[in-house]
């Protein structure tokens, strides 16, 4: 059982003086922890069973006799049962302006028909009273899982235009990265000269061809109410990390609470926008700042285009220069990191007709797979389209013919004409800016965070951060590339010759049916839809996905990045853990069980490892004399749990407290409740 700390009284300042006489004079502590099982973190991975802490940082790690040394009047004291104490966590990849829980419209990830997000956005309107004409934003929507159609409900689009029409909707994803929107929406879309021309057939030829890959449309070309990326900036939306800002500035204090809940003492803000700054500097005037942060600036290349379209460099490197400066001497926040997308998200659109392809950058063209629906109406897939054939050549030679006869097309055929394109995708900006952007930024100091999901946006980021390194002479930068979902076995060797850190999100590594639908049947020829169809021997996609223990064993560092609120708004480290090793959700089998961890290997990413890649290393990280005392107590002994193989309780595991620079920061309440383990 965990007991609350007492303040030792005379009499048992009397019996620890008497166990303790020969200790210095000078050596009363602050805080004494005793009992415990204490995993230090330490070079040699030792454990303790007391630490003592004076003036906020570890002064002493040892023994409880050795700990009674330390005790005086007015010294605190916590008399642990054997529970387990981890350093204070960090999360290297987090937006926590994002995990504040708002009373506002959130889906909350759960997989929804298209026509049940019609009644769920009708009940937003109505319980939030939304006047006609103002945006109705739904947070959290699960993009993934779910959004099946129905006659009624053909497509994004019509399930949104049967929610309202008099009101613009936006149903935001559960990644950052795609979005829906109705008709009244989609008529907001300004072109490049800034003129309202709203999104159609016409438009997306004319006015947004450029980000054709980017929309999706119908079988007769019109918008089906996705847009993904930088397309949803078309529309007169706000960008998704300021649409609750104003919320999240009146209550910051939610955001620390929220992290020390969950042992998170230390965090990169892997997306910070200027008007986020200031929810940071009202944290840390009023004494609520309770983590450590590192600040990756967000400069967007697309808004530094000068007249002529060139790439301002230099306006970037002003601004992201004063805003380090300013943190410059800050104890607790630092600016020194900058953030840049490679690419985007890899996930495709089978319920689509034609079926949207994923928008990442590929280092092949993606596969046309042919969908159909099983007995349960999911999705599965029934053939390919042979790009190569005569008719696929002479679709590609007269398209927009072949568009405006689509729907005979597709009874002649079976697949719609525009499934004979040849694509494979697309970065988040031309090469050359993105190599460029690396260049001016490592040579100028600055740490690059790089978000990499595809193939070829993960090779491009190796190669802008090598050619970075020889064009500098630097590699003590600390760079890192975020997700790594599809890695080819050369870059994964790159990666570790380069040392570069990885900020991974474990829990994302495990078998999806619904999910892996929207992705593995444009990499490999499958055919169905359960785990022998989507994950066949052999496959490249399968030599791909999150190489987390290849990429480790060559070099890499490996770090903990729960990127919430995707998904969740919870950054669940230990779910993350749990599925570092396991790689698979309860009852079903695990996805390349070769590139599993140890939980050892998890919890270095969430501590030692995360303050190296801060730069914290000497302060935090691991419980260790003169460093500051970051630590949590734990409601279970998950190595234990993990040696023997109840991963699941791993994923459950609670904070009991957590403590910062030696105060407490978070005591779990005493009537909460024993949730059941989590897989969010």
């Amino acid at each position: 059982m965990y007991r609350a700390p007492v303040v030792i009284g005379t009499l048992a300042l009397a019996a620890a003086l008497a166990t303790s006489a020969c200790a210095p004079t000078d050596a009363a502590a602050d805080l004494v922890v005793t009992g415990a099982r204490i995993y230090t973190e330490s070079p040699d991975h030792a454990f303790a069973q007391a630490l003592a802490v004076r003036d906020g940082k570890i002064v002493f790690v040892g023994s409880d006799a050795d700990a009674r040394k330390w005790i005086r009047g007015g010294t605190r004291t916590v008399q642990l049962e054997g529970q387990l104490v981890l350093p204070g966590l960090i999360d290297s990849h987090i937006h926590p302006t994002g995990i504040v829980d708002l009373d506002v419209c959130d889906a909350k990830s759960e997989a929804k028909t298209l026509a049940q997000m019609t009644d769920f956005v009708r009940g937003c309107i109505a319980r939030y009273k939304v006047p006609e004409g103002q945006w109705v934003h739904v947070r959290q929507w699960n993009f993934s899982d779910g959004n099946q159609p129905d006659a009624a409900h053909p497509t994004l689009r019509a399930a949104l235009d049967a929610a309202t029409t008099t009101h613009p909707v936006q149903l935001i994803g559960n990644d950052g990265h795609h979005s829906a929107f109705n008709s009244m929406a989609l008529a907001t879309a300004r072109n490049a000269q800034g003129q309202v021309v709203g999104m159609s057939r016409a438009t997306i030829a004319r006015d947004f061809a450029k980000y054709r890959k980017l929309i999706g449309v119908d079988a007769s070309g019109e918008p089906n109410g996705a847009l993904n990326e930088e397309a949803r900036m078309l529309t007169s939306a706000p960008w998704l990390l300021t649409v609750d800002l104003p919320d999240v500035a009146k209550v910051p204090y939610k955001i620390t609470e929220k992290l020390n809940s969950v042992g998170i003492t230390g965090i990169l803000d892997a997306a910070v926008l200027p008007e986020i700054l200031p929810v940071y500097d009202t944290l840390e005037s009023t004494g609520k700042l309770t983590v450590r942060v590192a600040i990756a600036q967000f400069l967007d290349p697309e808004n530094f285009r000068g007249a002529h379209g060139e790439v301002e460099y230099d306006r970037m490197l002003d601004i992201a220069k004063a805003v380090r400066a300013k943190y410059e001497n800050d104890p607790l926040m630092r600016a020194d990191t900058v953030k840049l997308f490679a690419d985007g998200v890899l996930e495709g659109n089978p319920y689509a007709v034609p079926p949207t392809l994923p928008e990442v950058a590929a280092l092949h063209p993606y596969l046309q797979p042919i969908f159909g629906k099983d007995e349960k109406g999911e999705a599965t897939v029934t053939g390919y389209v042979d790009t190569d054939s005569a008719l696929c050549r002479q679709v590609r030679a007269h398209l927009a013919k072949a568009e405006a006869g689509a729907q005979a097309f597709i009874r002649a055929h079976g697949y719609h004409p525009d499934q004979c394109i040849i694509s494979s995708g697309q970065l988040q900006h031309d090469r050359a800016v993105e190599m460029e952007f690396v260049k001016r930024f490592h040579t100028a100091g600055f740490n690059v965070h790089i978000h990499a999901i595809g193939d070829a946006g993960v090779r491009t980021a190796v190669d802008a951060i090598e050619a970075a390194r020889a064009a500098d002479g630097n590699s003590a930068t600390h760079d890192a590339l975020a997700h790594v979902q599809a890695v080819t076995p050369e870059d994964q060797q790159r990666i570790g010759k380069d040392h570069l850190y990885l900020a991974c999100t474990y829990s994302w590594a495990n078998f999806d049916p619904q999910y892996d639908m929207l992705v593995v049947p444009f990499f490999d020829k499958v055919h169905g839809n359960d785990y022998a169809a989507l994950h066949p021997a052999g496959g490249y996609y399968e030599s791909m996905v999150y190489p987390f223990r290849s990429m480790k064993e060559a070099g890499a560092i490996l770090l903990g990045g729960s990127d919430a609120p995707v998904n969740t708004r919870d950054p669940q480290p230990f779910v993350n853990m749990a599925l570092a090793v396991s790689r698979a959700l309860p009852n079903l089998p695990p996805i390349t069980p070769a590139q599993r961890l140890t939980l050892q290997d998890a919890i270095d990413a969430y501590t030692i490892n995360g303050a190296r890649y801060l730069n914290r290393d000497k302060e935090a990280g691991s419980i260790e004399v003169g460093k500051s005392a970051d630590f949590i107590v734990l409601d279970r002994d998950i190595l234990k749990l993990a040696e023997a193989g109840q991963l699941e309780a791993v994923a459950g595991t609670h904070v009991l407290e957590t403590y910062f620079r030696g105060k407490s920061v978070y005591q779990r309440p005493k009537n909460a409740p024993a949730d059941a383990p989590r897989h969010d």
